[in-house]
């Protein structure tokens, strides 16, 4: 009987030894995949010039509540590569809107295309880029988008990670930083980046006031990174966007357009283009942001 008992205990043992080491190596395979994700960020700005850009874009702001704000980049695989914010501390703008500005860079990007999207007849040969406010309109019930804030689920163990401080929210080891954040967000303050030659790069996401002061903030920021060349030059056509095509805006292609209409029949409204978005608290500025880019 003690020596079945002895069995026992050593097969448990000898069970939970390979578990660890299973976890350990996981955990292993995941710092290795975290180093490799930060070379992906590279050619893109880093912390230090993401926390200018939003300060300033943040100053510079008239419209909305007048707050702070959390600003995430991430590349074109949807890699967190920088979170920053405004204010004092972390706790100095909301502190649900940090997940909120990495889940609208994520949006941003992965709803966006360049030239390179063209081959073989399908494609948009001058790109076609869409900021999360134009979004809004589409996936409103009976929309032709409807649902798509459902598709792609924000990681919560990247948003959330057990293991990473609070203290650490907002700086330059955000526990978000070289990992996919995911989520799809729908009103302002999503913007996809354009490298010189048209190239989507990424995205950033700016989140903690109203939407609307949220996407002029975030086109401020995306403009002091110099990462918007969205506008034709050097042979290149412009890239497309809703405001271009629908609103008659070329130097602001994917800016927010305020088009919805009351509906009779209640409801959220019609917008004229399908890529309207309501106005804000304080609404203001949006028609006199800085043209794009050659």
């Amino acid at each position: 009987m003690t020596s079945k008992l002895f069995s026992r205990v050593a097969l448990v043992v000898v069970l939970l030894t390979a578990t660890v080491s299973l976890v350990n190596a996981q955990d292993s395979d995941k710092d290795k995949g975290t180093k490799l994700s930060d070379a992906s960020c590279r050619h893109l700005p880093g912390y230090a010039e993401l926390k200018a850009a939003i300060e300033k874009a943040t100053a510079d702001e008239t419209s909305g509540l007048n707050n702070h704000m959390w600003a995430t980049i991430v590349d074109r695989d949807g890699i967190v590569c920088a979170v920053a914010f405004s204010g004092e501390n972390r706790g100095t703008q909301w502190p649900g809107s940090r997940v909120i500005s990495a889940q609208k860079a994520n949006t941003a990007n992965a709803f966006s295309l360049d030239p390179s999207s063209n081959s073989n007849g399908s494609g948009q040969p001058a790109g076609l880029a869409l900021s999360t406010a134009n979004l809004y309109s589409a996936v409103q019930p009976g929309g032709s988008l409807f649902g798509l804030q459902e598709s792609n689920p924000v990681a919560e163990r990247v948003a959330y990670r057990p293991e990473g401080s609070s203290l650490l929210y907002g700086t330059a080891h955000d526990p978000m930083k070289g990992d996919k954040i995911g989520g799809v967000n729908v009103f302002g303050g999503g913007l996809a980046l354009y490298a010189k030659g048209h190239v989507i790069v990424g995205g950033v996401g700016v989140s903690g006031d109203t939407s609307c002061a949220d996407h002029n903030i975030a086109w401020r920021v995306r403009n002091f990174l110099n990462l918007d060349h969205l506008a034709a030059g050097d042979g290149l056509p412009a890239v497309a966007g809703p405001a271009s095509l629908f609103a008659g805006d070329p130097t602001h292609p994917d800016n927010i357009i305020f088009d919805i209409t009351p509906n009779p029949a209640g409801g959220t409204g019609t917008s004229g283009s399908g890529f309207g978005h309501p106005p804000c608290l304080n609404s203001s500025g949006s028609s006199s942001l800085p043209a794009v880019r050659p």
